[in-house]
């Protein structure tokens, strides 16, 4: 029945559609298409763009987070109409055959699988081309050394994954380089840089806005059920204790690290360590200031991470209760897409690989006891926050979708 309209660029949820018909239509001796035609009057023969002009992306380092926020740029091109990745930002390695290496990086990756398309390398043009798109690889020291005019590339928005620089002073110097509009973060902003967690705060994005930070994966993994069981049932206290997939920080090894505890070898131990995501809630919540702890634990996983939400809570509850609440958000809430829920007495974390979500929450854990709660959200610390990432992207460079439902969230 969709594809029979002449829909313009839109975003439409066919879950919502076809429950509404089976509610509402079947009811009213509806058809399938005469219900559909109904409610997608407003879309049909529209001109909208979600954005006046595309709108050039530049990824600043190229590690876990930069390759698969490239990967959903890629797949998230389509006709070249709203975000263009155009280029990537490295420092040359000691390989003769460094583009190679970085291509098979993108192309294969031990926990993400396999790239879905194609990608080959132009060493002429110093390029990849992914799926039919060119993307510059672009060697330099600092981000005040590149010209992106001389490639094309105008205006462009600026994803620094390399978490060098996380003040406005350090994040600035790439709006020093000709052809860069604005700064992205992909770790938690120090100072007075606005952290934005997607479908929580993002409205706080202002057109002025030149620097914004997209928090952590922690931050953006607690925030939506934070926020939710707060308007709900009120945080009077609570700790956050977080299960986390080792990183590349750690060593493989025994050796030497600056940090308490790191030093020790990744794969064989379980790490206790700090987290500055309970402070970092405050950022985006400020209503709970003052009210988190938090600590971490570094496990043997390389991927998907836990956090345990143990909180006091100023409303009395029961677990079914709780769990259904959760439930209603997950499916029917503006953080839908930040919030996924799970009733399986089965999963386990790598069950979670690939989720979109910024936390997925296990109802077959939940503890309540009057009113004290304890919450478990498993949450992809890698992909997921890269979806996220890319929600800020979205928000940021000004692209408005048509939907269905109307205002509903973007998908992704």
């Amino acid at each position: 029945a969709v594809s029979q309209l002449d829909l313009g660029p839109c975003h439409l949820d066919i879950g919502r559609l076809a429950v509404a018909y089976y509610d509402k239509g079947e009811g009213a001796g509806l058809s399938v298409q005469e219900y559909v035609a109904q409610e997608l009057a407003y879309l049909v023969g529209s001109t909208h763009k979600p954005v006046d002009e595309p709108v050039d992306v530049v990824l600043y380092g190229f590690g876990r987070i930069g390759r698969l926020m490239a990967r959903i740029l890629i797949a998230k091109t389509d006709g070249g109409d709203s975000l263009r990745l155009r280029a990537v930002v490295v420092r040359r390695g000691k390989a003769e055959d460094d583009l190679l290496k970085r291509a098979s990086l993108l192309r294969r990756d031990s926990v993400h699988g396999v790239f879905q398309g194609t990608i080959r390398v132009d060493e002429e043009r110093q390029s990849f081309v992914a799926n039919g798109n060119e993307i510059k690889v672009i060697y330099a020291d600092a981000p005040e050394d590149i010209d992106y005019t001389q490639y094309g590339i105008k205006n462009c928005m600026v994803v620094d994954n390399t978490g060098v620089w996380r003040d406005e002073a350090g994040l600035s110097r790439h709006l020093t380089a000709k052809g860069v509009a604005k700064v992205i973060l992909t770790a938690p902003g120090k100072g007075d840089i606005k952290n934005i967690v997607a479908g929580i705060n993002d409205g706080d994005i202002q057109p002025e806005d030149q620097i914004l930070s997209a928090a952590s994966c922690t931050t953006n993994a607690i925030v939506p059920v934070l926020k939710a069981a707060d308007d709900q049932y009120g945080i009077s206290a609570g700790h956050v204790e977080t299960v986390h997939a080792y990183t590349n920080d750690q060593n493989l090894i025994d050796n030497y690290h600056a940090g308490e505890r790191r030093g020790r070898s990744a794969p064989l131990n379980m790490v206790l360590t700090e987290t500055g995501a309970a402070k970092a809630v405050a950022k985006v919540l400020p209503g709970l200031s003052g009210k988190l702890t938090g600590n971490a634990i570094r496990v043997p996983t390389p991927n998907v991470s836990m956090a345990i939400l143990n909180l006091n809570l100023a409303k009395s509850t029961t677990r079914g209760e709780l769990n259904e609440f959760m439930r209603e958000t997950a499916l029917h809430s503006t953080m839908k897409k930040q919030i996924d829920y799970s009733n399986s007495p089965e999963v386990v974390s790598s069950d979670f690989v690939g989720s979109r979500a910024a936390c997925v929450f296990d109802a077959k854990a939940t503890i309540v006891n009057g009113h004290h709660a304890v919450l478990y959200l498993w949450y992809d610390n890698e992909y997921g926050y890269s979806c996220q990432v890319y929600r800020v992207l979205e928000r940021m460079a000004g692209i408005r979708y048509q939907t269905y439902p109307v205002n509903s969230p973007y998908p992704l």
